[in-house]
């Protein structure tokens, strides 16, 4: 009975959790908790539109850039991450989001300040990758935010 009810708690705990996680240790939020959140401790927020398994470019992220300890603390400790999970119905919300950069029902990462504003790179270039990135570039970018957000 013991084992019944741990488990039990165990399962609420992890259907609870507001973070997530896609692979690696990033720890995902949803649109609306990483908004609030963003919001709340002023920090940029990455937002992936993602659909896993079976997508080269998803399963490149993984694990080339979400399993990497140095990236996953980094992107843990100074920005808010959000999944949106493309095989899955989205929310108004998630939709509109993906809309306004023309995701067109494909994969997206987006950098956006805590006021949904899109992030721009010094030369004024939208900071947003459809296609895989190599881990030292998106290093260089992740540091490149978070001086822009200090300014």
């Amino acid at each position: 009975m013991k084992r019944i009810s741990l488990l039990a708690l165990l399962f609420t705990f992890v259907l609870g959790s507001s973070a997530f996680a896609i692979g690696g240790n990033v720890k995902w939020f949803t649109l609306k908790e990483g908004t609030a959140k963003a919001r709340a401790e002023k920090k940029p927020m990455c937002v992936d539109f993602f659909y896993g398994a079976g997508c080269p470019r998803c399963e490149k992220l993984e694990k080339g850039i979400y399993s990497d300890p140095q990236i996953s603390k980094k992107i843990n400790d100074d920005f808010v991450p959000i999944f949106i999970d493309l095989t899955k119905p989205l929310t108004k919300e998630e939709e509109d989001l993906g809309n306004t950069y023309e995701y067109k029902n494909d994969c997206l990462m987006l950098f956006l300040d805590p006021e949904m504003n899109i992030i721009k790179d010094p030369s004024g270039r939208k900071m947003c990758f459809v296609d895989h990135i190599e881990p030292e570039i998106f290093i260089a970018y992740l540091d490149m935010i978070i001086g822009q957000m200090k300014k």
